[in-house]
């Protein structure tokens, strides 16, 4: 994979030459205008990226972005790919050991749920502080490359705990109602049934969505720190499951995008510069 890898490297490298960020950022569904709140430095297109699969059919899916907030660099995916469409995990983890590779520290995950918990709402947003993990596949399965990461690497603390302090302090100065909860993987693309729904709230979960873990898990065993952040666009409370549609997703998405952008800018910002590994 490090041959895949620096291949990608290099070509960002050639494109972008003084291409360097201590930030990543994913932005996932009805997020993608997100990347409208930082200065574009340049963007190239999935498709040109060794390595970086995409679907043509995927709008979500169209962008490597590296820009600037303030004096601060950022990479963002404008968009991911997802399990479901018929990648393997490392298919589609591969951007985030590319990030790694370009500098990253922080890795900020972006997307919209599924609540399971009755106490939350539609629009909410969850940071999320720890995941349950439904996927059929492992992105680390496989052999080991010891030059990323540890064969079984310690998954106690996925998100960091630091980065979510310093988030839910944002939000308390910004007036941004924010809750915090455990995120449920589940390979999609159907969503799940009202015994599915029970069953995950029995287990532990707070609202269940189709990405996030796998990039999470390639994350942490690059001993990249995590911050997680969903937004809550339907409810599959057990008892009464509504009905829902990609569309509205996208919509809801959309309307809670300017608080989402404060957390996320604002959290970039506090964060430290050239931290040790």
């Amino acid at each position: 994979m490090l041959e895949e890898i620096n291949k990608a490297v290099n070509f960002i490298k050639a494109k972008i030459p003084d291409c360097y960020a201590e930030t990543g950022i994913v932005l996932g569904s009805g997020l993608g205008e997100l990347s409208e709140e930082f200065n574009l430095l340049s963007e190239i297109p999935y498709s040109e990226i060794p390595g970086f699969l995409y679907h043509s059919d995927n709008e979500g899916a169209g962008g490597f972005i590296y820009g600037a907030l303030g004096n601060k660099k950022v990479l963002i995916m404008q968009g991911r790919l997802h399990y479901y469409e018929g990648y393997s995990m490392k298919e589609i983890t591969f951007p985030i050991r590319v990030m790694k590779a370009l500098g990253i520290k922080y890795l900020i995950l972006s997307g919209a749920v599924g609540s399971i918990n009755p106490s939350f709402e539609i629009g909410d947003i969850m940071i999320i502080k720890d995941h349950i993990n439904n996927f059929p596949e492992n992105p680390l399965r496989g052999e080991n490359e010891e030059e990323l990461g540890p064969r079984f690497p310690d998954m106690s603390e996925v998100y960091d705990k630091n980065m979510r302090l310093m988030a839910r302090g944002i939000a308390s100065r910004n007036i941004i109602e924010i809750k915090e909860g455990v995120y449920v993987g589940c390979p999609g693309p159907n969503y799940e049934t009202p015994a599915e729904y029970k069953m995950f709230l029995v287990l532990g979960g707070d609202v269940m969505g189709m990405s996030t873990i796998p990039e999470a898990i390639v994350a942490r065993h690059m001993n990249v720190k995590v911050f997680g952040l969903s937004v809550i666009t339907d409810m599959g409370i057990p008892n009464a499951p509504r009905q829902i549609t990609n569309d509205v997703e996208k919509r809801i998405a959309s309307f809670v995008k300017p608080k989402m952008a404060i957390i996320i800018r604002e959290l970039i910002n506090e964060l430290p510069v050239g931290e040790e590994e």
